[in-house]
Parts: C-alpha cells; sequence; structure tokens
C-alpha cells in the first residue's frame, strides 16, 4: 500500500472516530418550538359554510374557536432552519388539515405540513400525493422581528393564494376559492433548535 493511501485511510478513520465520539446536536441541544396559527374570519367561515366549505385540524393540530376573531387552527413547530427576517429556509410543522365539501362529498386531506421563510406561504402534501400545495400566504401586512429576535415571528392577514385555490376547487368541485381570498389573519412563533 503506498503512503498516500495509508494517509488517506488514517485520516478517514480519525475523522469518523471524531464523528463518534461527538454527542448529537439533539442529545443535548433543544428541540426547536413554537407554532404557526390560522385564523378563519367570522365573515370568511360564513362564506364558506354557506357554500357548503369546513375546514378541521388534524392530529398533532388543534382548533378552536373564539366568538370575536374566529376559527383557529394551530400546527406546533417540529422543526426546521428558517430565518424568517432574512427570507430563508422552512419551518417544518405537525399536523395536518382536512377541506370538505358537504354538498358535493369531496374531502381532500393535508400533511407535511411547513412555513417557507422565503415565499411566507405555508404548504401541505395531499395525503397520497407527494407535491406541496400553497394553502395559506401573508398578506402584504404582514410584521415580522428583527434578525437575531428568538422568537422569530411573523403576524399579518392570511390569504389564499392562486394555486392553492385552484387546487382546492378542484379537488372538491367548487368555486368557492379564489386567488387572493381574504381568510383571516396568520401568526408564526419559531425558535430553532439549538
Amino acid at each position: 500500500m503506498n503512503r498516500t493511501v495509508v494517509r488517506s485511510l488514517a485520516a478517514a478513520a480519525a475523522i469518523a472516530a471524531t464523528a463518534v465520539a461527538l454527542p448529537s446536536a439533539s442529545a443535548t441541544g433543544t428541540p426547536a418550538s413554537g407554532s404557526v396559527a390560522v385564523t378563519a374570519s367570522n365573515t370568511f367561515l360564513t362564506a364558506a359554510l354557506q357554500s357548503g366549505i369546513a375546514a378541521v385540524p388534524l392530529p398533532t393540530a388543534t382548533g378552536s374557536y373564539d366568538r370575536t376573531t374566529g376559527a383557529t387552527a394551530t400546527f406546533p413547530v417540529t422543526g426546521g432552519n428558517a430565518v424568517l427576517a432574512r427570507f430563508y429556509g422552512t419551518v417544518t410543522l405537525g399536523g395536518g388539515i382536512a377541506f370538505a365539501d358537504a354538498l358535493t362529498g369531496k374531502i381532500v386531506c393535508f400533511h407535511q405540513v411547513t412555513l417557507s421563510g422565503s415565499t411566507q406561504e405555508i404548504s401541505a402534501v395531499p395525503d397520497g400525493g407527494t407535491t406541496p400545495v400553497n394553502l395559506f400566504a401573508f398578506g402584504d401586512d404582514t410584521v415580522g422581528s428583527a434578525t437575531g429576535a428568538t422568537p422569530q415571528t411573523l403576524t399579518g392577514e392570511a390569504d389564499i393564494p392562486a394555486d392553492g385555490a385552484a387546487y382546492l376547487n378542484q379537488a372538491l368541485h367548487t368555486a368557492f376559492f379564489t386567488a387572493g381570498q381574504a381568510v383571516g389573519s396568520l401568526s408564526a412563533s419559531y425558535t430553532p433548535a439549538s
């Protein structure tokens, strides 16, 4: 065996031994935390229900209703690499959401929920599919925390993006959803893993 090969093998062995000896970040650190909440206003809820449309959060997301603000679906943060103030990365969320149309009898369920730092949209993958659909977007009035703030936050109005409206209309056999449709409000609070 020549010296170059022996040195390469020795270096690889040293790197492997070091990697095994180092503790993992998840074993000693704090996991990512926070949540993203979508609140549908009473105005949106009334119009949706009159059209036979309902949405329900799926575990581990939770739902609540306040007669003043409307219905809220809250998705827990499970990970991510986002820097929201710099429009970078993604935040991964737990749970899912189901949309149903009582008039057509159609239901579509979504999981693998994420918040994109770059587009400020919440997307999810329809069950049985592989391509994410943008379901909600932060509107023009969005306010975020400063770079370096902990937790990182975003708050603003919630709109339905054009691609999300088209997908939901096709899946539910409805014409209820429209591009830029005002839903209510969105809020995100995200603390990266450390």
